[in-house]
């Protein structure tokens, strides 16, 4: 089933993603809302429905194979949208973005040592039996803000690679 927002303009960019989200599929729609479009509408779409379901409601694939706003090399999908959107002169954003790559990936890029920390919480939000993917993105980002926080404290203390850094 395709699960769109509740209201819809016509003048908003789309995105649209794999449902069941997971720790980029939450991270990315934070970013972009916070960052990139405030007025974005979320997709989530079964995976092999994403590209087709893409092009007909002309939506910005984010985190399906092979799509620019996805995952190239090790690095995840949330720092493409930092690089497409210019966001990498945020060293906060950085950092969170290395987190994020942490929990997401096999944490052999950056080895940060708060990424298992997010992949626990992540996988304990999608325990909670939130009625949807909009849902659980909507509890959820409290924890992407408090890192961001974090990441902020992090800057301006001198630890841009987080308080965990060798």
């Amino acid at each position: 089933m395709i699960c769109q927002a509740e209201t819809e303009q016509e003048d908003q960019m789309k995105w649209i993603t794999r449902e069941h989200v997971k720790v980029d599929r939450v991270a990315c729609p934070w970013l972009i809302k916070k960052f990139v479009d405030k007025d974005a509408e979320f997709i989530f779409a079964p995976a092999d429905k994403v590209m087709a379901e893409a092009k007909r409601l002309d939506a910005t694939p984010y985190d399906v194979k092979d799509v620019e706003l996805g995952h190239h090399g090790k690095e995840c999908s949330f720092e493409a949208i930092l690089k497409k959107y210019e966001l990498t002169n945020d060293p906060a954003l950085v950092l969170l973005g290395r987190i994020v790559n942490g929990a997401d990936t096999d944490n052999t890029l950056y080895h940060q040592a708060e990424g298992p920390g997010l992949q626990a919480v992540a996988e304990g939000f999608r325990r909670l039996g939130y009625k949807d993917d909009h849902a659980l993105n909507a509890a959820e980002w409290i924890v992407y803000d408090a890192l961001y926080a974090y990441a902020q404290e992090m800057v301006k203390g001198g630890k841009p690679a987080g308080k965990f850094a060798n």
